[in-house]
């Protein structure tokens, strides 16, 4: 019954910082280390607990954007039709979408042992929390010099490969996959409500992959001490979280700033840095 209460509160925070740019796979690596969850934590469970909230959190995506999928998978099956001179908004999204997912896909598959193995520490962890935190700095002084900004209809090529490179840095425990994401969608100079919305999108394709090849050696290498029931709980959690969070963040970017997750990364990062030195 524990495990279920712990695995719940888990997804509830995998649902919230997977939208909102404070990095999801950072929390699941700090909360098990300073409440002492042993069986979530990363050398216990594996990534496999962290796929699982995932999917919640690829559902609450596919939930919330259901029109806009319907469209784009209608789009990219109609474009093996049609010349790419001739696609329209929804075929070329969809394209975008496969185009920005290829980066992370490739440098996963190629380094994902190594990144699980080196970064995934808390000190790491807090100095990745610091690097996208000044991200975001950056991102917001180019907001706050720049015009107009172009809108979701207005998306193009560049801005497809520019989210697409940002979001392999977030592969890295710690540093946030929406606000690294949102961060160069602004620097290739889309609104923030915009280059949040894509990155929304994004996650999509790239949770489940990830999702999909971690549960498959979940299935090998079992769930530990965590259970099944906790599993299903998480997910659930993560998914009702995650939908509420895509809300919110959506609304409060088109007049709100990053600058509140600016600093409660920056918080958040020197407290496990510090903790990591008092362990250590």
């Amino acid at each position: 019954m524990l495990s279920i209460f712990r695995a719940c509160v888990l997804g509830i925070i995998q649902g919230v910082t997977e939208f909102f740019p404070v990095s999801s796979s950072g929390h699941l690596t700090i909360v098990p280390e300073i409440f002492g969850w042993k069986e979530f934590t990363t050398a216990n469970c594996g990534l496999g607990f962290s796929a699982v909230l995932h999917l919640g959190t690829l559902c609450a995506v596919a939930v919330f954007f259901r029109e806009e999928w319907e469209r784009i998978i209608k789009g990219f099956f109609s474009s093996l039709k049609a010349r790419p001179a001739d696609w329209n908004d929804n075929q070329r999204l969809a394209w975008f979408l496969v185009l920005a997912t290829i980066p992370a896909a490739l440098f996963g598959f190629l380094f994902d042992d190594y990144v699980e193995e080196r970064l995934g520490g808390l000190l790491s962890v807090g100095i990745l929390l610091a690097c996208g935190a000044f991200l975001m700095i950056f991102a917001e002084v180019v907001l706050s010099r720049a015009g107009t900004r172009r809108t979701l209809e207005e998306f193009s090529v560049k801005d497809a490969l520019a989210m697409g490179v940002f979001q392999v840095f977030s592969l890295a425990p710690g540093l946030s996959r929406s606000g690294a994401t949102i961060s160069g969608g602004i620097f290739s100079g889309l609104s923030r409500e915009s280059a949040a919305a894509f990155s929304f999108l994004m996650l999509a394709p790239i949770s489940l992959g990830a999702g999909l090849y971690e549960i498959i050696k979940m299935t090998s290498e079992g769930v530990g001490e965590i259970g099944t029931a906790a599993l299903i709980c998480g997910f659930f959690a993560s998914a009702v979280s995650g939908f509420l969070a895509i809300r919110f963040l959506l609304r409060f970017l088109r007049g709100g700033s990053l600058v509140p997750f600016i600093s409660y990364s920056f918080a958040v990062a020197c407290a496990t840095i510090a903790l990591a030195a008092i362990r250590h």
